[in-house]
């Protein structure tokens, strides 16, 4: 006697067993089996944050994200990178990276920022605006290919590491490109939080004009903390302010080159192509708006009106810091050293941009006030 096979509503056999007889494995087995898969790299990058937060806090104006970086470098480059990390890795280099860029943006208020008033307003645009333009304008000129100039723009005009990883997201750079922007900005944030005080008392700058400047020129958030701290409250209050201004900045500047980008990698279908290869070909293009953005966007708006209690963001900033540790410890073990130190054009753009933003932002706190 024949039996039928088991049937669904549709009439058509049910999947319930695996080729060769053996029952699929439901869908807890199959969670626990990816958490298994995930759990040695995102154990490496635990322990990267703990490390890396611990330096933080002990290195004044080095971000905790920096540090995690230089940490996935050195366990690549120095043999200790093992298959088995890979999968954990990736989701943390991808998935937490998006999930932190969204949290960042419950951090800034508008009316904060408004409160500003339109002079500062626009030192910030010119400073940011002109700063971009200007060093991917350049790096064409010196030989950085696009899209490390494209990082290496972002980084030193909107807020450092984390606009780097966010615009990696749409640039498709590689982890070189991510190491070699994020260098920069070390690099050359960390020598403002030096020379910027000497400049301010040598142009005999206000402590309000000092913390515009501080704010709209320093690369990374820890930096200009680490610059208002020491100069005092009145700097501290406008620099950080300021500077999340800049953040603002962060969602239309990437939203505008994932456009530019989507516009330029237009597919070209071969000739008889179908419509089919076509699709296939514009699915490769860059979203006109990564959904990450759009998060940011609207973690914004929720600050803004009210709607997030003070006790959450009081600890967003540090939540936030470790999500992008983690992430940024994943993209530093894909960095290949040998090739980054022949890097020495990326220098020389890090630290032109640096100067561009430096001088438009003095300039307008000069002029406009």
């Amino acid at each position: 006697m024949a039996f039928l096979p088991f049937t669904g509503p549709s009439g058509h056999p049910t999947d319930r067993h695996a080729p060769g007889g053996a029952p699929r494995p439901g869908p807890v087995r199959r969670a626990a089996a990816e958490l298994g898969a995930l759990a040695p790299g995102l154990g490496a990058a635990a322990v990267a944050v703990v490390l890396s937060t611990s330096l933080s806090r002990a290195v004044p104006g080095m971000s905790a994200a920096v540090i995690a970086v230089a940490c996935g470098v050195a366990l690549t480059n120095l043999g200790g990178f093992h298959r088995t990390l890979r999968p954990g890795l990736r989701f943390a280099g991808r998935r937490l990276l998006r999930l932190a860029i969204v949290l960042l943006g419950l951090q800034i208020a508008l009316p904060e920022v408004l409160a500003l008033g339109w002079r500062a307003l626009m030192v910030i645009a010119a400073a940011t605006g002109g700063t971009f333009l200007a060093t991917r304008w350049i790096g064409g000129r010196i030989g950085v290919s696009p899209r490390r100039s494209l990082l290496i723009a972002t980084g030193v005009s909107v807020c450092g590491a984390a606009a780097v990883a966010a615009m990696h997201e749409v640039a498709g750079s590689d982890d070189d490109d991510v190491a070699s922007a994020v260098s920069v900005v070390v690099l050359y944030g960390s020598a403002t939080i030096v020379a910027l005080p000497l400049l301010a008392r040598l142009f005999g700058l206000t402590p309000h004009q000092f913390g515009v400047w501080a704010g709209a020129s320093v690369h990374e958030v820890a930096q200009v903390a680490a610059i208002g701290a020491a100069a005092g409250a009145g700097v501290l209050a406008s620099a950080v302010v300021v500077k999340l201004a800049r953040v603002v900045l962060l969602a239309p500047i990437v939203a505008l080159t994932s456009v530019t980008l989507r516009r330029g990698t237009a597919p070209r279908p071969a000739a008889g192509a179908g419509a089919g290869a076509a699709v296939a070909a514009a699915g490769r293009r860059p979203p006109v708006m990564p959904l990450f953005v759009m998060g940011f966007l609207t973690m914004v708006i929720a600050r803004s009106t009210g709607l997030v209690p003070a006790e959450v963001t009081q600890v967003l900033p540090e939540v936030t810091g470790v999500l992008l540790a983690a992430a940024l410890f994943g993209l530093g073990t894909g960095v290949n050293l040998r090739e980054l130190v022949r890097g020495g054009r990326s220098l020389l753009l890090g630290g032109v941009a640096t100067a561009v933003i430096g001088v438009i932002s003095l300039l307008g706190v000069v002029i406009i006030g």
